[in-house]
C-alpha cells in the first residue's frame, strides 16, 4: 500500500534535470533517489521532466535559463579551458587553476564538461560540479578573449605545446593545448594504421591471386613500396611495387628492362617459373 502511494506521488512530481545523450536522469522524492530513462530518448539538454513510470520520465518542457542558473548555484563553480569535443555537447577540459582544484577537490585532472552549448575550443568557461558530473554554466566573461584567440592561432599554425610563447601564457594553458596535440597525434596514427591495413590487404590479395604467394613485410618508400614476399614453395623475393597500380618498379631480378610491363600479380608467376 505504501509503495503504491509512493508511485502515485512520484508520477505527480515534476523535476528539473540535465540530460546527456544515452544518459539517465535522476531526482529525489521522499528521501529516495530515482533514476529514469528520458523520453524522447534522443533528448539532450535541460528540461522539466515528469515520471510516467518508475523507470521512464518524459520531457514536459525545456528549462529556462533562470531555472538552470538557480539549479547550478547549488554546486561548486570551477574555471576550465576547453580542449576538444568528446561527443555532442560534451567537452574535455583542463582546470584554469590547478592549485584551486587541488585545494578544493584534492585532485587535478582533465574532466568532461556536459551540455556546453556555447563552447568554442580553447575558451575559458565556468562549470559546476554536482559530485558526480560536471555541467557547463557559462563562458568565463572575466577571462581575456585574446588568449583563447592566440591559442587557436597557434593550433592552426601547428605549433607544438613546448613552443608556445606569448604574454600571460600559463602552465595550465600549455597542458590544455598538449591534450589537443596528443589527440590529433593519436588520430593521425589511427588513420595511418587504417591506410596501412588497406595497403596490406591489397598486396596480400595480389600475391594470393598471382600464385598463393605470401607477404612477409612491406615498407613505404614514397611513390612505391618495398615488398618482401615468398612464393608458395618458400623462395623469398624483394620487389619495388608502385602504390598507384601495383606495377613493378623493380622486380629484384633481371627482366631485361621490362619490369614495368608486369604488376605484382603477374610477377609472382614469373618468379615461380624462374625458381623452377
Amino acid at each position: 500500500m505504501q509503495l503504491n502511494l509512493q508511485e502515485q506521488e512520484l508520477c505527480k512530481t515534476q523535476f528539473l534535470a540535465p540530460c546527456v545523450l544515452g544518459g539517465k536522469i535522476q531526482t529525489k522524492v521522499s528521501n529516495l533517489v530515482y533514476k529514469f530513462e528520458p523520453t524522447p530518448k534522443d533528448f539532450i539538454g535541460w528540461a522539466i521532466f515528469q515520471p510516467i513510470s518508475e523507470k521512464v520520465a518524459r520531457v514536459v518542457e525545456e528549462a529556462s535559463f533562470p531555472m538552470i542558473s538557480e539549479y547550478l548555484k547549488l554546486f561548486k563553480a570551477f574555471r576550465f579551458r576547453l580542449a576538444y569535443k568528446l561527443e555532442s555537447l560534451t567537452w574535455l577540459a583542463y582546470p584554469a587553476n590547478e592549485s584551486d582544484m587541488k585545494q578544493r577537490l584534492g585532485v587535478v585532472k582533465p574532466v568532461a564538461i556536459n551540455l556546453a552549448t556555447e563552447a568554442t575550443q580553447l575558451e575559458q568557461v565556468i562549470a559546476r560540479y554536482d559530485g558526480g558530473a560536471w555541467w557547463f554554466e557559462d563562458i568565463d566573461r572575466s577571462a581575456n578573449p585574446f588568449i583563447s584567440e592566440e591559442l587557436r592561432n597557434s593550433l592552426a599554425k601547428k605549433l607544438s605545446a613546448k613552443d608556445l610563447n606569448f604574454s600571460n601564457l600559463t602552465p595550465e594553458m600549455r597542458v590544455t593545448y598538449s591534450l589537443i596535440e596528443a589527440k590529433e597525434k593519436k588520430e593521425q596514427e589511427i588513420k595511418l594504421k587504417l591506410f596501412q591495413n588497406k595497403d596490406e590487404v591489397r598486396l596480400k590479395e595480389a600475391l594470393r591471386i598471382g600464385g598463393n604467394a605470401r607477404l612477409k613485410q612491406f615498407s613505404d618508400r614514397g611513390d612505391f613500396w618495398l615488398v618482401d614476399w615468398t612464393t608458395k614453395d618458400g623462395q623469398r623475393h624483394s620487389s619495388a611495387i608502385s602504390k598507384r597500380d601495383l606495377t613493378v618498379v623493380s622486380s629484384g631480378i633481371c627482366l631485361s628492362g621490362l619490369d614495368r610491363n608486369f604488376d605484382l600479380q603477374s610477377l609472382v608467376k614469373v618468379m615461380e617459373q624462374r625458381d623452377n
